[in-house]
């Protein structure tokens, strides 16, 4: 028992003795020997993983020692050096960017709307109007976003859609269009109406079973006669190209200095407004009613129309009708309200009660 504890003890000092008194030959031979075994782990081993610190410490000791030496090291004298690059490169690195400061994303997407929005303008109109924003910005950096987004120069982009065509001269655009109504004998009549795209007003010009071009062309020239008033001029005439609007129909309108603009064939969404009053009166009044002869459709007709100009609300106007009453009646206050029944009350119309 004492030789074993005489032997562990001095298995722990000779190491010590001999590493303090060692001579430079043994340690010549210990380096060496930690070559080889590096060597060694070298083929057993792909790729070590390093730390940032492994990093530092491997590329700050690459600096002291001599070329010949990095042999030593587990990686490549130019890992080294490029370690070596990227820790005086962050040194230098200042705290704020150098140059132009970048653009930003609300900017570049307002370069584009306005490119969209204005195809005839080039570069410096685009630069200039952002001017008059209190923004400055290069020409060139307009054309790299434009290019960026697809948008070429002035003359290359897409023109102006059907639909901001419509936007932009809604208040002087009238639409024309027929409907059909069956009566209980099943006879077809045929009604002709115009709408006013801005206000969403509708005009009845009249129903008939048989409507010729002769009789279309008097309903427009009728309809004509009362614009004489108008504070703002129609401009533009949307039809479809129904057989029945004749030259002489166009004619009317053109000596009124009207446009008249034909829908593509089979797009309904071209006159989009007028075939949305038509499905608003079929599902609101004639889906309901049963229509005897002429006159008893344009009694109905003339109701209708009256009730969706004066009262019915429209989604398109911010929920108010195309001709509200005057003066506005005051805001309900918890009094009585009473209804008002139309047609035999298919439509119902609610005031507040004086």
């Amino acid at each position: 028992m004492l030789i074993s504890v005489c032997y562990f003890f001095l298995r722990r000092i000779l190491p010590l003795a001999i590493w303090r008194w060692r001579s430079p030959d043994v340690k010549e031979l210990e380096i060496a020997v930690l070559r080889h075994e590096l060597a060694i782990l070298r083929r057993q081993t792909k790729r070590p993983a390093m730390t940032a610190v492994d990093r530092l410490f491997l590329a700050a000791a690459s600096r002291v020692l001599p070329r010949s030496n990095w042999r030593s090291f587990i990686i490549t004298p130019d890992t080294l050096l490029g370690w070596h690059r990227r820790l005086v490169a962050k040194r230098w690195t200042y705290g704020r960017r150098v140059g132009r400061p970048p653009k930003s994303r609300e900017l570049r997407d307002l370069v584009r709307r306005l490119a969209r929005e204005n195809p005839r303008w080039g570069y410096q109109r685009i630069v200039g109007e952002l001017k008059g924003l209190g923004v400055t910005i290069a020409a060139t950096t307009v054309r790299t976003w434009l290019r960026a987004a697809g948008l070429g120069p002035a003359g290359r982009r897409p023109g102006m859609t059907w639909r901001e065509f419509i936007r932009a001269h809604q208040q002087s655009v009238l639409a024309v269009d027929f409907f059909t109504v069956e009566t209980i004998w099943l006879q077809r009549l045929y009604v002709l109406f115009f709408i006013e795209l801005g206000s969403r007003r509708v005009h009845l010009a009249g129903c008939s079973a048989h409507p010729s071009s002769d009789w279309v062309t008097q309903q427009a020239r009728q309809l004509t006669w009362t614009w004489a008033e108008r504070k703002e001029p129609i401009r533009f005439l949307i039809r479809d190209r129904d057989q029945k609007f004749a030259a002489g129909f166009d004619e009317v309108f053109r000596s009124d200095d009207i446009e008249v603009i034909r829908t593509p064939f089979r797009a309904p969404q071209a006159n989009g407004v007028a075939e949305r009053f038509v499905r608003t009166i079929r599902s609101e009044c004639l889906d309901w009613l049963l229509i005897l002869d002429q006159d008893h459709l344009e009694r109905v007709l003339r109701v209708f129309i009256d009730h969706y100009n004066v009262h019915r609300p429209h989604r398109a106007l911010g929920l108010i009708p195309p001709e509200p009453p005057q003066p506005t009646p005051p805001p309900w206050c918890g009094g009585h309200i009473q209804r008002r029944d139309r047609l035999g009350g298919v439509i119902h119309e609610y005031a507040i009660a004086v």
